[in-house]
């Protein structure tokens, strides 16, 4: 019987932070040998976090990398460690390596590298021009990165075409919804086609505006889920991997012997032999809780927890503080705040002028309260009456318009930065994703922050949202007429939403398609969309660009974020109908 123990270390790793992750590097080899783990893999990146960009371009970062690469040598006598880093060796390479019982026994150069949505890799690395496969004790491992197992003639392919049993794949592979089942029936196909063990390892943690989820999982040759850990928190996975399974599933599946794979264009394939260990005989795994598994909903409201949490920890503030109107979207920034942070590191604000309704205030005190966070009231009548009456002369002959409701959104964003300042907390913005691609928010007011915590979350499903997490607790803590009530600004009297855009889901569904799936206007019209309402929602997200370049960075959530993801010129005269 061939076995191997194999330990998954899904860790959240800071971007920069070389000496802090080598160290958790360091001591998660140790709880994995203590527990008998014979090979323990790190994520894409592990020593310098992912992704690095233009510390990339720092020769002195990339010689701290390797430094740091070698200082893990120790830490892996008798073990074989994959750890995910930066190799210069010409150019810059992503770049697993193998070390092996104190030594660096080779490297793995990523072959296929993103450049789409976030990804930004062939700005920085050369692809790898060689596949090798690594033998451990008579089992045969290979080694790819990420991107690598996307491509059904890659790597995998390739490896296990040269005997490969056991395909072990490190990523960073960044978080959007749907992106789980994705990673599983891809996953699948590969351990099924190249009858192979496929251990797929994943990064988890916040970045800026990108949240890796976790997930790590493990397809037998007959894909067959055997392992798999927790999405959006840290976990050392093991798993004993039945290997002999693999040579006897290929006896009986003479696919792999009609075509001869390794005639095809790609880097050749290398074994390298590994000095045999002593083969620990360590007590069986006791069986592993299965993970949670979130819907569709939940899922996406971990994501945003998790990225607000590193966002603020990982930059160091005291805590956060956020502008509470009582309505729909600030009541579920300042509870993922909470959930995030705890109550004691949260700030709510009221801010009411002359328009803001007593169901709105009683809204966000009773949130507040039912948060457990420190509330204040800061009205904000004075200032703006001030405001109006420096400009008298200016507007003298105007009739009030948008200008004056902004003005009261500006004198808020003013009202806590000043706050910031004083007391180094991080302002969360409150807007959505509906409002961001419509321009239905004002510069240097509402906008005016640090981390726009739902700033890639449609309306509809800011309201979903809402209503999971009210059905998580023993109790509701966003209160229902917060769910119920028209949303407002109230900046002007008798203000409402749909005065100024079109109902909440008319608006997403055009937006999902016109902004994330790049459909044209006469696509929409294809789709049933009234062909004045896809007209004006297509005149608002162009028009607004400006706005959005220079809002804060927010979680990812959607295929199709702006900001890393959807890049478009602010000047741009092309009209989409």
């Amino acid at each position: 019987m061939r076995r191997l123990r194999l330990a998954l270390a899904q860790l959240n790793l800071t971007v920069g932070d070389l000496e802090g992750n080598t160290r958790r590097i360091a001591e998660t080899l140790a709880a994995a040998r203590a527990q008998g783990a014979e090979v323990v893999a790190f994520p894409e990146l592990a020593i310098t976090g992912y992704p690095p960009e233009d510390l990339l371009l720092k020769p002195q970062f990339i010689a701290d990398n390797r430094r740091c690469l070698e200082e893990l040598l120790p830490a892996t006598q008798g073990l074989t460690a994959i750890v995910g880093f930066v190799d210069a060796c010409g150019d810059l390479y992503n770049a697993a390596a193998v070390l092996h019982d104190g030594v660096l026994a080779g490297v793995y150069h990523k072959v296929f590298l993103p450049n789409y949505g976030v990804f930004d890799e062939n700005r920085y690395f050369r692809r790898g021009t060689a596949c090798p496969i690594y033998v451990r004790n008579g089992i045969r491992l290979g080694i790819n990165i990420c991107e690598d197992i996307w491509h059904p003639d890659g790597p995998a392919a390739w490896q296990a075409a040269a005997d490969a049993e056991v395909i072990i794949n490190i990523n960073a592979s960044p978080y959007h919804r749907g992106k789980r089942h994705m990673r599983h029936q891809m996953v699948a196909t590969r351990a099924i086609d190249n009858t192979a063990i496929v251990a797929y390892l994943n990064l988890v943690g916040g970045q800026d505006e990108l949240v890796f989820d976790g997930g790590s999982f493990v397809y037998d040759q007959q894909g067959r889920l055997v392992a798999e850990a927790e999405q959006f928190a840290e976990a050392l996975l093991l798993v004993d991997l039945d290997v002999e399974a693999v040579f006897r599933t290929r006896l009986h599946d003479p696919r792999r012997r009609q075509v001869d794979f390794l005639t095809g264009a790609h880097p050749p394939v290398t074994v390298v032999p590994l000095r045999d260990l002593p083969a620990p005989a360590p007590p069986p795994l006791a069986p592993a809780p299965p993970p949670r598994v979130y819907d569709a909903v939940g899922e996406v409201y971990a994501a945003l927890v998790l990225g607000t949490r590193d966002y603020v920890r990982k930059n160091g503030f005291k805590g956060v503080v956020i502008g509470l109107s009582g309505g729909i979207d600030s009541s579920l920034v300042a509870t993922i705040a909470v959930d995030a942070l705890g109550a004691e590191n949260v700030v709510g604000v009221s801010m009411p002028s002359r328009y803001s309704s007593t169901g709105s205030r009683e809204d966000a005190a009773a949130l507040a309260a039912n948060l457990g966070i420190r509330y204040l009231t800061i009205p904000i009548e004075e200032a703006f009456t001030a405001y109006l009456h420096t400009l008298a002369g200016a507007f003298e002959g105007t009739q009030p318009d948008v200008t004056e409701e902004n003005l009261q959104a500006r004198i808020r964003g003013n009202i806590l930065m000043a706050l910031s300042n004083k007391f180094g907390w991080l302002v969360l913005t409150t807007g959505n994703k509906s409002e961001m691609a419509t321009g239905y928010a004002t510069l240097y007011g509402d906008m005016a922050g640090g981390f726009a915590v739902i700033k890639d979350v449609p309306k509809t499903l800011v309201y979903a949202l809402a209503r999971y997490r009210n059905a998580q607790g023993p109790a509701p803590v966003i209160p229902e007429s917060v769910l119920t009530k028209e949303p407002s600004a109230e900046l002007r009297p008798g203000q409402r939403d749909v005065d100024s855009l079109p109902p909440y889901e008319v608006l997403d569904p055009i937006l999902e398609a016109y902004v994330e799936q790049d459909c044209s206007y006469d696509e929409l019209l294809a789709r049933g969309f009234d062909p004045a309402t896809v007209r004006r929602v297509i005149t608002l997200v162009d028009r607004s660009e400006y706005k959005r370049r220079q809002a804060p960075p927010g979680v990812k959530i959607t295929p199709r974020a702006f900001g890393r993801d959807r890049r478009l010129p602010i000047v741009n005269r092309y009209r989409a109908f």
